[in-house]
């Protein structure tokens, strides 16, 4: 692995306004003391602006530049590099979400395979006329990539050639690619499976804030698979601490036997380690919501509460094994459920009241 200093560098992160972007450029500003950070993000509707404005409001600071745009836009991302000249790149821009893959296939190939495609070039291109070029191009994967996978935990030496969803087939196409960027043309790049990122200020279209905006709306909640789900649930300042690690380690540039590169390509797991049942989520989500005071002391949780069956795309469990994580930059995340919970019902409350 190759040690990298984030001092006195520009750090483009794609995705800035969104939930990982943005608590990873707040934790740059704070890390760091002289590096410049360029933020992307094309501020899409898939959920509500506000959100990703108040996440932008937070990270006004002399060292963050955002500029709105769009990384399907190749000119966009060229001028981003040649004006900046980013040493390390985390590209989060994408279009996420299981079940809007199944109705928008058209937003997942724009983001996350052109997009994507047009980051990886102007990373190749960093280099040209001798520049010193980016030095690690750390990207988002998905726990998605595991698909019906039916051996638990999940381990990044496993076979994923089945997604069941097209974002989980883009997902694996990220990797691919940049598998074949990082052989040809030696940029090193690392790969993040993120398992069920929750926290405050999170997607609403993830579970634990849809159910919190449905239950203080009086609406009924629906619980797929029965209740009968395990999610690897994992807090954003464990992701974000894991993203950050492994920014300043590099996957090393080495030739094989025949003197020819080896690819600078890793891929790691990010997720608890602890998969938890869908009921007790929602359970301790329930308790929290009740103690920020989201929602009344006599609320009627089971009048609002459906058990219904499995949607497409979506897998029974998810369970990450983070052994390599741990192995190479001895980091485990640990929030529990109950903590993080916590957070997010705390700042709801603040939020929405």
């Amino acid at each position: 692995m190759t040690p990298i200093s984030l001092e006195g560098k520009a750090l483009l992160v794609t995705g800035a306004a969104g939930f990982i972007g943005s608590n990873l450029v707040k934790r740059l500003l704070k890390d760091t003391q002289t590096a410049t950070i360029v933020g992307i993000d094309n501020m899409n509707d898939y959920y509500d602006v506000s959100l990703k404005e108040y996440r932008l409001k937070e990270l006004q600071d002399p060292r963050f530049t955002f500029v709105k745009g769009d990384i399907a836009d190749r000119d966009t991302i060229d001028k981003l590099f040649h004006d900046y000249k980013p040493a390390v790149v985390v590209n989060l821009a994408a279009q996420a979400g299981v079940r809007y893959s199944i109705t928008n296939p058209d937003a997942y190939i724009q983001s996350n395979l052109i997009g994507f495609y047009n980051i990886l070039e102007a990373c190749r291109h960093s280099y040209d006329n001798g520049q010193a070029g980016v030095e690690h191009l750390v990207y988002a994967s998905s726990s998605s990539v595991y698909g019906s996978n039916k051996k638990v935990p999940y381990s990044t030496d496993d076979k994923v050639d089945n997604p069941v969803s097209l974002y989980a087939a883009t997902k694996k196409s990220n990797e691919l690619l940049a598998h074949a960027y990082s052989k040809l043309y030696n940029i090193p790049s690392t790969g993040l499976r993120f398992f069920t990122v929750y926290g405050p200020a999170g997607r609403p279209d993830m579970a634990y804030f849809g159910f919190t905006n449905k239950l203080r709306q009086g609406e009924t909640i629906k619980i797929f698979n029965y209740g009968h789900c395990k999610r690897d649930f994992t807090y954003v300042d464990d992701i974000v601490e894991g993203v950050v690690r492994i920014m300043q380690g590099a996957p090393e540039k080495r030739n094989g036997d025949d003197g020819l590169p080896l690819p600078p390509y890793a891929v790691y797991n990010i997720g608890n380690n602890s998969p938890e049942n869908l009921l007790d989520f929602v359970d301790i989500l329930q308790q929290e919501l009740l103690r920020a005071g989201v929602l009344p002391g006599d609320y009627d949780f089971e009048a609002h509460k459906q058990l219904v069956p499995m949607q497409p795309g979506d897998v029974p469990v998810t369970y990450a094994d983070t052994t390599a994580l741990e192995r190479d930059f001895g980091f485990k995340p640990s929030t529990t459920l109950r903590q993080g919970l916590r957070a997010f019902a705390e700042w709801y409350a603040r939020f929405y009241q």
